[in-house]
């Protein structure tokens, strides 16, 4: 019996306090967040795994389909990019970045930014 009153306990622990301001989305990327570069109309996210690095644009406002992009860029290697026309976020673009430096550039709306040379 103690122990069935113990989960209720443990369970009720995990409902939301609605007063409680939202928590932000899971990452679509997997490692470690490295990076977050702001900009007017959106902000583009790198995050660090073991070998790989990964990135996303996503929109300050999300809503209304709109031109986005995200390149990811390993030094000495081609970018992996990922354009169109999204309502959210561009990617996620992964590149091998084992011991190698990597360039993030993201776009909402004609807007961009970029991360430079970054995991040198």
């Amino acid at each position: 019996m103690a122990y069935g009153f113990a989960i209720l306990i443990a369970a009720g622990a995990l409902v939301a306090d609605p007063g409680a301001p939202a928590a932000r989305a899971a990452s679509v990327c997997s490692g470690r967040p490295l990076r977050t570069v702001p900009f007017s109309t959106g902000e583009v996210r790198v995050y660090k795994g073991r070998d790989y690095a990964c990135a996303v644009t996503v929109a300050k406002k999300p809503g209304k389909k709109r031109s986005m992009s995200i390149s990811l860029q390993p030094r000495g290697g081609n970018p992996v990019v990922d354009r169109g026309q999204f309502t959210r976020q561009a990617g996620p673009v992964t590149v091998h970045a084992l011991n190698r430096c990597v360039r993030a550039t993201g776009s909402v709306s004609g807007t961009s930014v970029s991360t430079g040379w970054i995991l040198c």
